[in-house]
């Protein structure tokens, strides 16, 4: 955790891991708290999107012991891969701690993968049980046969063939469960990513992933937690975002996290629920964020009242960031990361540490830099790689049964992230973009971001997206795809005109020589672009 020390130089001078010897996230995040104040809520879920249902740090402890008991029985033992494949609800909480303390591997999975994405990392992963939905299950009934170590099957909406029920393992378990006696560098999750080559790999994670991210998720949040503070995101917590940047952390705190299952983001729906929920702590990508943008006054409107609201995962830009201040009345706090090791650059207005368009500085116990092929760090505004310096208990343990590419993941002892930026004078790291995002376009890269960002100043964008499109000439160009605010008509001018505005505020490099109208953008459940989309549109 961060000492109390609103100064960032001073902090990060003088912080220090202190990771215990033993440590078991599953007794960290429900036994701990449960033992001292057992009513305290820890998930409040919104089934349903109205119904609200609270499962208390007492009930996570106890049920998550009858889990673990009754997965045991099964003969789940430890080191095993157990997949979730759930959207946001308290069985998914109930089935991490549980797995945690058998001393078991989660395996966190999204509700959108279709079969052909689920079939490649259940057998990649060679998972031995899954705990799923009914319509979980109708997707994994269909592969089940090319899954031989798939032994059970667990069904949160009861017993259905070839299905276990999930209430009924619990009542079969024991409350009086041991947890498994695990140390900081054992196994403990897996979450697959994807790269810019190759399939998905799985990045294994230790028990000490999740007090590497206190202090990740403590400066952003500047200061959390704080009497009062209640977390909500929109991302699935089958992401390292929605599970590692507030789920666990905030359990860890003793601090309550909204639930709320959306099939895809919607802005209305979101402000109605930090309203209702009163939430005072968020974490919301980007584009999510953009899409908040175009309703008129959103906070003032829905009576939110935030007191920390952090992004991360795209680039924010200037117009987002200066956005934030008048709809909320506070500084969007940008933080950066990627599934094998994250929440390591953020940026913590209270502590003066933000600036337009930048992710931030070093969260305190990370070293970061932007580093050249070569892994010499790379000059002031001198464009490169962002990396991180090993050992970090926040680092993953590798790629599952892939050390080729684990080894291809480093230079010397700098983890690369495959991020393209570069680190200005006073510190502050910029993101261009993913090296599979960055555009190439007569020998210029340039990073989606600031077209993004520029045309969103356009009186007619509601929201955008720039992608590269191959050229035969230039190698690629820019197109970006754009949903035009209502009152305004898709046109051969409006998007000369876009062109133009665009090309005289950035450069003539920059400017998108394709526009396509569209009505909305491809968006994850957690509203971030899926530009592979675009891409694919040509």
């Amino acid at each position: 955790m961060l000492p109390d020390i609103a100064c960032y130089q001073r902090l990060k001078a003088d912080f220090r891991w202190a990771i215990p010897q033993r440590f078991n996230i599953g007794v960290a995040v429900a036994d701990a708290w449960a033992s001292v104040d057992p009513e305290r809520p820890a998930i409040l879920d919104l089934r349903g999107g109205e119904a609200l249902e609270t499962l208390t740090f007492g009930a996570l402890a106890e049920r998550s012991n009858r889990l673990a008991s009754a997965l045991e029985a099964l003969g789940v033992q430890r080191g095993d891969r157990v997949a979730i494949l759930l959207p946001q609800m308290s069985e998914v909480v109930l089935a991490h701690v549980a797995i945690y303390k058998l001393g078991a591997v989660a395996l966190p999975l999204a509700s959108l993968f279709g079969v052909d994405a689920l079939e490649y990392r259940l057998a990649d992963a060679g998972v031995r049980a899954l705990i799923t939905d009914a319509p979980g299950l109708a997707k994994v009934r269909t592969i089940r046969a090319s899954l031989p170590q798939l032994e059970f099957v667990i069904s949160t909406d009861g017993p259905d063939v070839p299905a276990l029920g999930f209430a009924q393992l619990l009542e079969r378990g024991s409350p009086a469960f041991v947890a498994a006696d695990t140390g900081p560098d054992d196994p403990a999750m897996m979450i697959y990513t994807s790269g810019t080559t190759g399939p998905p790999k799985g990045a294994l994670h230790a028990h000490r992933v999740l007090l590497g991210h206190l202090p990740g998720v403590q400066f952003p949040h500047e200061g959390f937690p704080k009497p009062g503070d209640r977390f909500w995101t929109p991302a699935d917590w089958a992401w390292a975002g929605g599970l590692l940047n507030v789920l666990l952390p905030s359990l860890y705190f003793g601090v309550s996290v909204v639930a709320r299952r959306f099939d895809r983001f919607d802005p209305e729906a979101a402000l109605h629920l930090m309203s209702r929920m009163e939430v005072r702590n968020a974490f919301i990508p980007p584009t999510a964020l953009r899409m908040l943008r175009a309703i008129h006054a959103a906070g003032r409107r829905y009576n939110v009242d935030l007191r920390t609201l952090a992004s991360g995962g795209e680039s924010l830009g200037a117009e987002t960031y200066a956005w934030g201040r008048e709809a909320f009345g506070l500084t969007i706090n940008e933080f950066y990361g990627q599934t094998e090791c994250n929440l390591v650059l953020a940026s913590n207005n209270a502590f003066g540490v933000s600036r337009a368009g930048a992710i931030g500085k070093a969260v305190p116990g990370h070293e970061c830099d932007v580093i050249r092929p070569d892994g010499t760090r790379c000059e002031a505004d001198e464009p490169g790689q962002i990396a991180v310096l090993r050992p970090d208990p926040v680092m993953f343990l590798g790629y599952w049964n892939n050390a080729k590419a684990t080894e291809a993941k480093f230079i010397g002892d700098w983890m690369t992230t495959g991020d393209q930026g570069r680190r200005d004078a006073d510190g502050y790291v910029f993101f261009f973009g993913r090296d599979d995002d960055v555009i190439t376009s007569s020998g210029y890269r340039i990073g989606p971001g600031e077209i993004e960002d520029c045309l969103l100043r356009h009186p007619a964008v509601e929201i955008a997206a720039a992608v590269g499109k191959p050229d035969a000439i230039r190698g690629e160009i820019v197109k970006a795809f754009i949903v035009p605010k209502p009152g305004f008509q898709p046109s051969a001018d409006l998007a000369a005109d876009i062109q133009s505005f665009v090309r005289t505020r950035l450069s003539a490099h920059e400017y998108p020589r394709e526009v396509a109208f569209i009505d909305r953008l491809p968006l994850t459940t957690s509203g971030k672009v899926i530009r592979r989309e675009l891409r694919a549109r040509g």
